[in-house]
């Protein structure tokens, strides 16, 4: 339905006449909130820098200190970063740039976004909450066993430095201040271990391997799939929290802009993260390799003059080249026994360690051969505890503001529906704390989420750039901003954007019917990890996690097919977005500018933004 604009004299903020009956900018918001009093003012960001905080802290989480640097190690180095920014200019910003526009635009969580949108695709955003759900289960224990790797860094030696004699109990809590330390903290200590470990013996080695380019790999499927799938996960697209967080923006917030400056900030974060990485493994190479040499040398200590030793000085290992020992092991390497090796630091560096693994097993290693190690232990573990908890606050967001924008009852209780779904979270995650834990935190890592996620971004693409109009979008944008962004984003919506997300969609999945899904488990006998096969039960498991997520989209559309076009029913406490109140800008008439909208005082409202959805 057609509205006229509102006349100079009337109350309210205008926009122009709507040329359409459903557009995402809000006309007269102001009249709105009149009408239905104060209680209906939703909450807003006490600053600028508190959002972009919030947005950097959910997007920079555990993932760029463990993943990213993993897929560099593995994928070729410096060549995996130039696929991974090529994606994450072509992809990742466009994608993250359409969330953060739909949720401060339409000013609601990711079901009231994807329901004003279209009704047939409400789906989206509850297939979004329970992803955040699944995802928020298992990461609350990473961050548990972060808190116990850190109550037990107070005390020297580390009592991982040597092989466990027994199992002794620890307990430990601590406090935290609610998201600007959460956000700025772990950069302080990255920065304190890249300046830390380029003093280490071996750093240099593990940068050349970090950087060194290997363009072969660019032919592989599976590189350009990892890539993908870092890019989609790495600016956390689909959880519906970069919606949630957005939806508090004043209207005419320069998301544009932001959408830029978090992916950037996100990238730097894990370039930052891989540096540090790559020089603590080097540093440990190293050392592997070293004493390695160390064995050599105490045989030379012990044993007879023979024509074959070591035409170099043995009496301190730490002082031998490892070129020399490499060259002479070249030459009588044959005449030696098994537990004499060639030291090679290249393939040291090669062994990656995937996942939790390399912040709890690789890195901790490492971080017992430091000087003071008890102190870098603390801060590391400290660093991973702010990461997740950060994340965390957006994952948990995901889940409560969709509920409270669209339940008026659940609105009224915000305090009770978070304490519900963190109990609720609570007893379920206990499954992960057993001794078979790690496997089901594994399970849920890789498959949880990771279809999921792709299915729900390849919908909101579908929605907004062809059901919607990708041009139509860009107008409402070009009203949000006062200025109209590059047409190219149209492009890269309908067309780059969705194939690469449907690409990715068949790569996974053919890759789960091809390779039947495995797992890491510890072999006691040989005393090194096997890679096996989940049994039976695990798979359907897994099956009913990937279904369980996904439901909500195809059942959403059936209901909604199946009513004639109509939205889902609204239950009582349900509320509905009202649709007509939207409308565009007819960019041919001017804006007016002598009314200002209570959406651009937003940032002077007095309540408190984190209050407001945590109490």
């Amino acid at each position: 339905m057609e509205k006229p604009p509102l006349l100079d004299g009337e109350d309210g903020s205008v926009l122009a006449e709507s040329r359409s009956d459903v557009a995402l900018v809000s006309a007269d918001e102001e009249g709105s909130a009149g009408a239905h009093g104060q209680e209906d003012d939703r909450p807003a960001w006490d600053s600028k820098l508190q959002y972009v905080l919030a947005q950097v802290g959910f997007s920079v989480g555990l993932g760029n200190v463990w993943r990213f640097p993993y897929l560099c190690h593995q994928n070729g180095g410096g060549a995996f970063m130039l696929l991974y920014v090529m994606l994450l200019l072509i992809i990742g910003v466009p994608l993250f740039f359409m969330e953060l526009a739909a949720g401060q635009s339409i000013r609601q969580g990711s079901i009231g976004v994807w329901k004003h949108i279209s009704p047939r695709l409400a789906g989206i955003g509850y297939s979004s909450c329970m992803v955040c759900f699944f995802v928020a289960l298992y990461y609350n224990v990473i961050i548990a066993w972060s808190l116990f790797y850190m109550g037990n860094s107070f005390q020297y030696p580390l009592p991982w430095e040597q092989c466990p004699v027994d199992m002794i109990s620890n307990q430990t809590g601590m406090t935290f201040i609610v998201m600007y330390f959460s956000s700025v903290f772990p950069y302080a200590v990255l920065i304190c271990f890249l300046i830390r470990g380029l003093m280490l013996d071996g750093a240099i080695e593990g940068i050349k391997y970090m950087f060194y380019p290997k363009l072969e790999i660019w032919g592989e499927v599976q590189v350009w799939r990892q890539a993908a799938t870092q890019v989609f996960f790495a600016l956390g697209l689909g959880y519906g929290s970069v919606i949630a967080y957005s939806s508090y923006n004043p209207v005419h917030n320069n998301c544009h802009r932001d959408a830029i400056m978090v992916s950037g900030i996100n990238f730097m974060t894990s370039v930052l993260a891989s540096l540090v990485v790559f020089v603590v493994l080097g540093f440990r190479a190293k050392n592997i390799a070293l004493n390695c040499v160390a064995t050599m040398a105490e045989m030379a200590k012990t044993g007879s003059a023979q024509h074959w030793w070591p035409w170099f000085n043995m009496s301190d290992p730490k002082l031998v080249a490892l070129q020399d020992y490499r060259e002479w092991y070249s030459h009588y390497g044959s005449l030696l026994g098994s537990n004499i090796t060639d030291c090679d630091l290249e393939r040291e560096m090669s062994k990656g360690v995937e996942g939790t693994g390399l912040a709890f097993i690789a890195f901790t290693e490492a971080m017992a051969l430091f000087p003071a190690s008890p102190f870098w232990s603390t801060l590391f573990f400290l660093m991973l505890l702010n990461l997740g908890l950060s994340t965390m606050f957006g994952t948990m967001q995901g889940i409560l503001t969709p509920l409270m924008d669209n339940f008026r009852v659940l609105g009224r209780h915000k305090t009770m529906l978070t304490v519900c779904s963190c109990i609720l979270g609570f007893f379920i995650g206990l499954l992960f704390t057993q001794r078979s834990g790690n496997y089901f935190v594994t399970m849920f890592d890789d498959y949880s989420a990771t279809l999921p996620l792709i299915i729900v971004v390849v919908f909101e693409t579908v929605s907004v750039a062809w059901i919607y109009g990708a041009d139509r979008f860009l107008d409402d944008v070009e009203v949000m901003l006062r200025w109209r962004p590059p047409v190219v984003y149209c492009y890269l919506w309908k067309y780059v954007c969705l194939l690469g997300m449907v690409g990715l969609l068949a790569a996974s999945l053919l890759r789960m019917v091809f390779k039947r899904p495995t797992y890491t488990a510890w072999n006691h006998t040989t005393g090194s990890e096997t890679s096996l096969e989940y049994p039976g039960w695990a798979l359907v498991m897994l099956s009913t996690l990937i279904i369980v997520a996904s439901l909500p989209v195809p059942v959403g559309y059936l209901l909604s097919f199946l009513r004639g076009g109509q939205s889902l029913p609204v239950e009582e406490g349900e509320v509905q977005p009202p649709r007509e109140r939207y409308s565009k800008y007819n960019s041919s008439e001017p804006e007016p500018n002598n009314h200002h909208s209570p959406l651009d005082e937003d940032r002077n409202r007095k309540s408190s933004f984190l209050g407001e959805l945590f109490l």
